[in-house]
């Protein structure tokens, strides 16, 4: 019994590389930037952690996976209100205070999407909106670039709050 409890415990530790603790941080990434909830900045945290030469890789895979991620709630978005539309045969209307907020301050105010409980909806609105995709991703890149650095050199000990 102990054998075999041993020989999964040496597979398992065979996965604990920095390649796989890379894609483990993109899947954790891509699935936070969704409306599923989940912090990829923990993982991210436990990769420097653990590997701290992959400070700067997993930077990089995090932000490329949030921002796939972030691609997707906005297609989300951006088909709900499509088939809406279509299935109940109404227009939907934008006239709420919310709406015209974020209509009047544009994609910039998607560089707030990196707020906790609101950036997914605002990013999910950003579709249903149908603002310009690229300039969309643009500023939620930004947002999204700055939170993961304030991790990545708060680990390398360059940011201090204590």
């Amino acid at each position: 019994m102990l054998d075999w409890l041993h020989s999964v415990s040496q597979w398992l530790q065979s996965w604990a590389t920095p390649e796989m603790g890379l894609w483990g941080l993109f899947g954790s990434a891509f699935l936070s930037a969704t409306i599923l909830p989940g912090s990829s900045e923990v993982v991210l945290s436990a990769l420097i952690t653990a590997y701290p030469n992959q400070a700067w890789p997993g930077f990089a895979v995090a932000l490329a996976g949030n921002l796939l991620g972030c691609l997707l709630t906005f297609g989300m978005g951006h088909a709900g209100r499509q088939g809406y539309e279509r299935f109940q045969s109404v227009k939907v209307d934008m006239d709420g205070p919310q709406v015209q907020r974020l209509r009047r301050w544009g994609a910039p105010a998607l560089v707030l999407c990196v707020l906790p409980l609101v950036g997914d909806a605002l990013v999910l609105a950003a579709g249903w909106l149908r603002m310009p995709l690229w300039q969309s991703m643009a500023w939620i890149a930004l947002g999204k670039s700055l939170r993961y650095l304030i991790v990545v050199l708060g680990m390398m000990g360059v940011l201090s709050f204590a």
